[in-house]
């Protein structure tokens, strides 16, 4: 990992300095590592602190980046704050260390540990050396899930007015209008989202991305739960729906849950580590309703690299990647599709 970006700006790295200098002391020494992330949604900067010549600790910024049309991401002060209920309750997350503040002249985000680990899909679930963790990471899913959606709303209350919480599916809804783009497919599955939607139940928190990319894997199994910046309210089979999203599976097709598991394995663990049953037909709506989703926030990314001036080959190729989203779900939709 090479330095690249802002942290080889020498204002941006002395702006850094002096935020690290207010938590840590005159002393603590900044030194950049690199950032690893294409920068769309966070702005992502690994760096170490050395304070008084001792031993450096290595730590990650993230920092809001995304101002375009339709933002459905939490502001990073909500994104803080779940890390730190998550932490508070022993959950593998990075640690969170400090909140940036106006003085420290660098925008909205906040300062983590940094964790270890691989979190590219393809090598988690198809590199060797993770032969002897992945069967078990489908139901280590189901009991961090499950451990996820028994933080209490109260522990939460910040998420309540979240679009996701309020209505899902009309949040979807009002994203893909913005866009101005038609797209029959998603008014089909929206339609049938609506006509089918699930009634009764309870509500919990839920991280509202969890998926294979999202969670840091090394020889011990899940390290860190990452990238909260979707989560709201909302019925726990969502979440579940989620994780086993065709998309996230990364051509392992035969292995429903992020393409390295089993939804039996999922369902048994969740089971097991809740007092919740797990309703198969639920969670097949919530991945019908993952595949619009999904889609709309690829509509959003290309409608950015063409409209908003983000300009990327990613962001390019997201909106290129709608069309095979919309494939899936009218698949999924006729029974045909992998399931």
């Amino acid at each position: 990992m090479t330095a690249s970006k802002a942290l080889d700006e020498p204002a941006f790295v002395e702006k850094l300095t002096r935020a690290v200098r207010r938590r840590f002391g005159d002393t603590a020494d900044v030194r950049p590592v690199g950032e690893p992330s294409m920068g769309g949604i966070n702005h992502t900067a690994i760096f170490d602190v050395a304070e008084g010549g001792g031993a450096a600790r290595r730590l990650v910024l993230r920092r809001e980046t995304y101002e375009g049309t339709g933002n459905p991401f939490l502001p990073s002060h909500k994104q803080y704050s779940l890390l730190e209920v998550a932490h508070a309750r022993d959950l593998p997350v990075p640690e969170p260390v400090f909140e940036l503040e106006p003085a420290d002249g660098l925008g909205q985000g906040f300062v983590m540990g940094f964790v270890d680990g691989e979190t590219l899909p393809r090598r988690i679930n198809n590199d060797p050396r993770f032969d002897t963790i992945r069967p078990g990471l489908a139901a280590r899913c189901g009991e961090l899930l499950a451990a996820i959606h028994d933080f209490g709303l109260e522990a939460t209350d910040f998420l309540a007015d979240v679009a996701d919480t309020i209505d899902p599916l009309a949040a979807q809804r009002e994203r893909l209008d913005l866009y101005r783009e038609p797209h029959p497919a998603l008014e089909l599955g929206l339609r049938w989202l609506e006509l089918n939607r699930p009634e009764g139940g309870d509500r919990v928190s839920l991280h509202g991305d969890f998926r294979n990319g999202n969670f840091i894997v090394n020889d011990s199994g899940v390290a860190a739960i990452l990238d909260w910046e979707c989560s709201h309210h909302g019925r726990p089979m969502e979440d579940l729906g989620w994780l086993c999203v065709p998309s996230w599976r990364f051509g392992n097709l035969d292995r429903p849950v992020g393409g390295f598991g089993e939804r039996a394995d999922l369902y048994a663990a969740y089971e097991a580590a809740s007092d919740r049953k797990v309703d198969d037909e639920e969670v097949r709506y919530w991945e019908i309703f993952g595949m619009v989703r999904w889609a709309v926030l690829n509509v959003m990314q290309g409608f950015g690299h063409v409209h908003e001036g983000r300009r990327s080959m990613v962001w390019a190729a997201c909106g290129r990647n709608v069309a095979m989203v919309e494939h899936e779900l009218m698949q999924a939709l006729n029974g045909r599709g992998p399931r």
